[in-house]
């Protein structure tokens, strides 16, 4: 039996089989091609690049956008529309979250056919799968950014999502480790022989795409600045059929992500140590070459066991960073250019909860004001 809206079926041979539309007669109706494999995933990753392919060999008409399913739209969406406008790893996203969770609930609907009350059903749906609500945001946004452009092009008469409720963000208070977490992770990681990703992110913040990027021109030891040009991800692959994923360098997620971070003493010394003995232009090497971000995590997992810290991740170092600079009374508005956020609010935001002792220092201040008569 095949799979819900995939046209995907077991063979009586044991091979899968994967129909797709190749064309249609003058009266519309589908004629359909095949495609076989030993594995279900093979033919799923083929019919999906089929149907980008046979979408990039000829213009899609209005009519028959209308009368296609969902899913073949948001095909067209993303190889033709929205691959014009974004990163090639924000389209990854897209692509992940259409496959996962928007093709197998919707897809199979016809693109007239999508109103606010089936969109309502959807994000239903994805709630009751306990997602977390910001996830429930992306996937709803990359229908309604689809859906817009199918409005603004004529391919719908109505725009399905104006009367949409999302739910409410919870803001979390981010993961931070203690200092005495911080010098023990320290202690483990100086022992490395080359460059610790580790103490890079616990004094300069980077985030680990950006350590895994960052070359050893990018530091100017003169100048005390470590400028943040690039930054390395594995997504998931839009090109290929034989890899699920593949690794991307490319410039950082946003234009205030190209930035200069002061270097301080102790940070200065350690790489410049560091860099005598270097073999590679990249600042954390493998084998004279990058080191992706899927390592530097691997092998921060392993220093997490000989350390004995649990629930915590690579990003969490760069809370930490954050946190400990707010503890020493650095201002918002620096802390966010040295992040690299969007805006002083997103700083905020985010470590608000961090700024707590700030907040117990001035109290205790203002209280030497009080005079008990």
């Amino acid at each position: 039996m095949a799979r819900k809206g995939e046209n995907i079926y077991k063979r009586k041979d044991g091979r899968w089989e994967g129909r797709y539309i190749s064309s249609r007669t003058t009266t519309g109706k589908a004629k359909y091609s095949s495609i076989y494999g030993k594995k279900y995933e093979d033919v799923k990753r083929k019919l999906l690049q089929k149907k980008v392919e046979q979408i990039s060999d000829f213009t899609i008409s209005k009519r028959t956008i209308k009368a296609e399913k969902y899913s073949e739209w948001l095909a067209y969406w993303i190889d033709k529309i929205e691959k014009k406008r974004v990163k090639k790893t924000t389209l990854s996203i897209y692509s992940r979250l259409v496959e996962v969770y928007i093709n197998p609930s919707i897809g199979d609907l016809l693109l007239n056919e999508i109103s606010s009350k089936k969109i309502d059903k959807f994000l239903e749906e994805l709630q009751e799968k306990d997602l977390a609500p910001g996830t429930v945001r992306n996937i709803f946004n990359v229908v309604k950014k689809s859906l817009v452009d199918a409005y603004q092009q004529g391919y719908i008469r109505e725009f399905p999502c104006k009367s949409v409720q999302l739910p409410k963000l919870i803001k979390h208070e981010v993961n931070t480790l203690t200092l005495a977490q911080q010098k023990k992770l320290e202690c483990t990681a100086l022992k490395e022989t080359s460059c610790s990703a580790i103490i890079i992110a616990l004094y300069s913040g980077m985030r680990i795409g950006e350590i895994s990027g960052l070359q050893w021109r990018d530091i100017d030891f003169d100048e005390d600045m470590i400028y943040i040009r690039r930054t390395v991800s594995r997504i998931f692959s839009l090109d290929s059929v034989q890899t699920k994923t593949e690794l991307t360098v490319g410039s950082p997620k946003s234009a205030s992500s190209i930035r200069k971070i002061p270097i301080a003493k102790n940070l200065k010394n350690y790489l410049q140590e560091k860099r005598k003995n270097a073999t590679s232009e990249y600042v954390i090497e493998s084998s004279k070459e990058l080191t992706e971000p899927r390592t530097i995590t691997n092998r921060f997992k392993r220093i997490l066991v000989e350390t004995n810290l649990e629930n915590i991740n690579f990003h969490t170092l760069r809370h930490t960073f954050a946190t400990r600079c707010l503890e020493q009374g650095m201002d918002i508005a620096s802390l966010s250019k040295i992040l690299g956020h969007q805006s002083t609010k997103m700083t905020l935001d985010t470590y608000a909860g961090s700024l707590m002792e700030t907040r117990r220092k001035g109290i205790s201040q203002l209280d030497t004001l009080l005079e008990i008569v």
